[in-house]
């Protein structure tokens, strides 16, 4: 079917290379092509350095990778960060100019989470992973100069859905307290079937193929995507209960398949009395920011990111 495009974005599409992530290992081949969201330079130094978490219940210790703000005293508020890729590709590295810019633009100590991949390490270990380090970033504030008071979670597409489950599960579990939440163009329903996932078969960056096969990876192989067994840690719009949450800022494409689910998410988020802001940018298409980050479009939904994390984490009284 005909997509009215950003007029910016049209150009860009025929530069995305052909995806499938049926054929992973050829796509693991090119991820580094996929993946390329450019270069990034703060304007102001940020550290940057490597870390080891511990796991629980015998699992392997995890990766992460930390960012401060050079020269900022005292406590920042910090932000666990969860890196998208289908829950199968993807990495710290590609998505290190998002996270240098949060914590240079944000003025937040900003974790990025070395998760597990599916279809290796199906759920939950890429959920184990994130909340061990989440935790280890609420009980190591005096080490990492963070606010264990303003903590919250961010992530782009599958690590937003990621991020989402993540936020549930502290929440059941008694903490760590979250103070906001950021979604981006999040994954959210193992079920598919809203109407832009139906229809949207052949949009570029994501595609109903792909959500297919990648939760079929992410839930341990086929037959379990749309069962009655599924997590909501899993699959969050599977939540009977979103009370609780912490505040949340949602992105949305207009020509994106998982864009109902976002709004359903959004819409049953206000429902429940979590404070939830919502917003759809026309034109748009999943993953079209990182594709052609110059386009006014790319640029304002970058900026509208920046203000909901400073307002989420408490950073625009710090600069006040």
């Amino acid at each position: 079917m005909s997509y009215g495009y950003d007029p910016e974005l049209t150009p860009w599409i025929d530069l995305l290379p052909d995806v499938d992530f049926a054929e992973l290992d050829r796509v693991r081949r090119v991820e580094a092509e996929i993946m390329e969201f450019g270069q990034y330079e703060p304007p102001a130094p940020v550290d940057v350095h490597e870390a080891t978490v511990p796991a629980s219940d015998g699992a392997p210790e995890v990766g992460v990778r930390v960012y401060r703000p050079t020269g900022r005293s005292g406590r920042l508020p910090g932000l666990l960060y969860v890196h998208g890729g289908g829950f199968a590709i993807g990495s710290v590295d590609a998505f290190h100019g998002e996270t240098t810019r949060i914590a240079a633009e944000v003025g937040a100590v900003v974790v990025s989470v070395k998760y597990r991949l599916a279809p290796e390490h199906p759920f939950p270990a890429a959920l184990d992973d994130c909340y061990a380090a989440l935790r280890w970033m609420a009980s190591h504030g005096d080490e990492l100069g963070v606010d264990p008071e303003r903590i919250g979670v961010a992530g782009e597409s599958s690590g937003a859905g990621l991020a989402a489950g993540l936020a549930l599960y502290a929440r059941d579990r008694g903490g760590p307290a979250l103070a906001m939440q950021y979604l981006g163009v999040p994954v959210l329903d193992d079920r598919l079937d809203t109407r832009s996932m139906r229809i949207f078969t052949d949009t570029p960056g994501w595609n109903r193929h792909n959500a297919e096969v990648t939760w079929d990876y992410y839930l341990g192989g086929q037959g379990r995507r749309g069962g009655d067994d599924i997590s909501p840690y899993a699959a969050p719009a599977r939540a009977g209960d979103l009370s609780g949450l912490p505040p949340t800022y949602i992105t949305a494409g207009e020509f994106d398949p998982v864009r109902d689910e976002d709004l359903a998410y959004a819409q049953r988020l206000i429902a429940a009395g979590v404070p939830t802001e919502v917003h759809v940018f026309p034109g748009t298409f999943h993953g079209s920011t990182q594709l052609a980050p110059q386009a006014r479009v790319s640029r304002r939904i970058v900026a509208e990111q920046m203000l909901a994390l400073r307002r989420g984490l408490g950073t625009e009284e710090d600069e006040d």
